[in-house]
């Protein structure tokens, strides 16, 4: 059995789609500061995380390049579940919620994790340890830390070992179609932070690093939303609240996708009601979108782009 990072063909092609319709499910996305990601050593992406797979699929998107992710691992206790995430790249991980009999069971995980960041694969951990909708940072586990010096124990002196924290931030973290900045914080370098330093002071030295990653989005987002209604609210020859619609109506290819895609909004609707963690609704949706768009084809795409931007002016409107 082949180790987790090694390429997989299926995977590799299927890549590309994933990433593209991702990014389209946002009206507004980009990444900030993608030239302080060390290419010298084995690189930890640390990012804050608000809104469950949506949170991986942006930090995935960073670059073309394969990335290696762990998850809560109770969703791995299912054989064929398990397989399938092993397939994407994901490791189980246990929380000290779980209780810390689990959490001993963490071993195995870091022992892998180790060896992907020795074979050059990036590998990312959410550094609190647990999803909120808030823009603010809970207090980090420690498992990443263990990973960063195990590994720096392992092969330190061969290369070195980067913590890099990423600040994810959300126009709306319950609804697509909105906004997703990606703000890449300085790296903090464990092996020489280590050797300067000693292991005490490693988690104060990152908090605050993955902190500044998101201020400035943070301290600037109530300007931000300012200027998103300013822009949306500007003045043409029809209100674009009456120009979407007119523009809907008159056009054939969403009179098709709409009869195809109408069926597959109520059974969203179903879904969404079903899911009563609102944190995962964008995932689930994101999901629900590659899914069924692929199987037909994306015949649905421009009724569900156009619905959606619909929903995104009367947003600005209010």
């Amino acid at each position: 059995m082949g180790k987790i990072q090694d390429k997989d063909g299926l995977y590799a092609f299927l890549r590309p789609y994933v990433d593209w319709l991702f990014r389209q499910s946002y009206r507004s996305f980009r990444y900030e500061g993608l030239e302080k990601i060390p290419t010298d050593g084995a690189v930890i992406f640390a990012p804050n995380h608000t809104n469950a797979l949506c949170d991986a699929m942006a930090v995935l998107g960073i670059d073309h390049g394969q990335k290696v992710f762990v998850a809560r691992a109770d969703i791995f206790k299912d054989p064929k579940k398990a397989k399938i995430l092993n397939w994407l790249k994901i490791m189980p991980i246990n929380r000290v919620r779980d209780g810390w009999e689990e959490v001993r069971h963490n071993d195995e995980t870091i022992n892998k994790a180790v060896e992907v960041l020795r074979d050059g694969v990036p590998f990312c951990i959410f550094a609190e340890g647990t999803h909120h909708p808030d823009r603010t940072i809970l207090p980090l586990s420690k498992g990443i830390f263990r990973i960063a010096l195990q590994a720096n124990d392992s092969f330190g002196q061969d290369k070195p070992i980067y913590i890099v924290p990423v600040g994810i931030e959300y126009g709306d973290f319950f609804h697509l179609w909105t906004s997703v900045k990606v703000t890449i914080g300085e790296a903090i370098n464990v092996t020489a932070f280590v050797r300067d330093e000693g292991v005490n002071g490693l988690t104060d030295e990152c908090k605050p690093r993955l902190m500044m990653a998101l201020r400035e989005e943070l301290t600037k987002r109530m300007n931000g939303l300012v200027s998103e209604r300013l822009e949306v609210r500007g003045e043409g020859k029809l209100p674009r609240w009456l120009a979407i619609p007119l523009a809907i109506v008159l056009s054939p290819v969403f009179a098709v996708s709409a009869v195809v895609t109408i069926p597959l909004w109520g059974m969203w609707l179903y879904i969404q009601h079903k899911v009563k963690d609102r944190a995962f609704h964008n995932s689930v949706m994101y999901v629900w979108q590659l899914v069924f768009l692929t199987i037909t084809l994306l015949i649905p795409l421009p009724f569900w782009m156009f619905v959606q931007e619909y929903l995104y002016q009367l947003k600005g409107e209010s």
